[in-house]
């Protein structure tokens, strides 16, 4: 196993934006770095968790049944953007109260489930560089580590970059306008799962559309002018 390369991808992918950091960075600004961490431990657990049962077998039971992955993929939109929808009309908050709260340890690891991103990096990392030999196991299980280990970091970037907005963030109208943006941002985020979704949906509608019968087409062309 290239260990490098691994690590690579995982800084790549887990700095990069997507869903998970746009939260993070809207969390940081809102509630400030040590209310958003225990945010940063469902993610850099619940992901490799979801890692492991991906590379380990769930991976399966979705080939077998494609259509249940689908459906949490719809399900995954509509949480996220009920998640935008939350983050745009979220009530400017006072950065010294105690008031609201971020998402915790266990929502955040389950929203790793219904989070694009993540799906492709999971299955890309399972697939790239999990031996086929008797080592898969052990392959994946290290992934999996790794990416708890250099993503709670690149997390963290996300979170200190939130919490130094703060301080040119501190009047409502400013803290209103960056929800708005953050919640805009996670929209355009989803758009190639809804892409990928709708691509689907038209290739089954034609795969299951009644063909045209070649004694039509015939007759067809042989009624056309010369």
């Amino acid at each position: 196993m290239d260990y490098l390369s691994i690590i690579l991808f995982v800084i790549s992918t887990c700095v990069t934006p997507g869903p998970n950091n746009v939260m993070l960075m809207s969390s940081g600004v809102n509630f400030g770095t040590a209310r958003t961490m225990r945010h940063v431990i469902g993610i850099n657990v619940g992901f490799p968790l979801m890692l492991i049962a991906v590379g380990l077998g769930a991976g399966a039971v979705f080939h077998r049944y494609p259509s249940l992955h689908d459906v949490l993929q719809v399900v995954g939109a509509v949480y996220m953007l009920y998640l935008a929808y939350r983050i745009a009309t979220a009530p400017t908050v006072d950065f010294n109260a105690k008031s609201g709260a971020p998402l915790g340890v266990m929502s955040a690891a389950l929203f790793q489930w219904v989070n694009p991103k993540a799906w492709v990096m999971a299955v890309g990392a399972v697939l790239t560089y999990a031996s086929a030999s008797g080592s898969y196991a052990l392959d994946v299980l290290v992934i999996a580590l790794l990416f708890c280990v250099f993503g709670s970091p690149c997390s963290m970037v996300w979170v200190f970059f939130g919490t130094f907005l703060r301080r040119y963030l501190a009047k409502p109208r400013a803290l209103r306008a960056f929800n708005v943006a953050m919640s805009v941002v996670l929209i355009v985020s989803l758009a190639p799962a809804l892409h990928g979704l709708v691509a689907k949906g038209r290739g089954d509608a034609a795969a299951h559309a009644p063909a045209r019968p070649v004694a039509g087409e015939v007759a067809a062309a042989l009624d056309r002018p010369a």
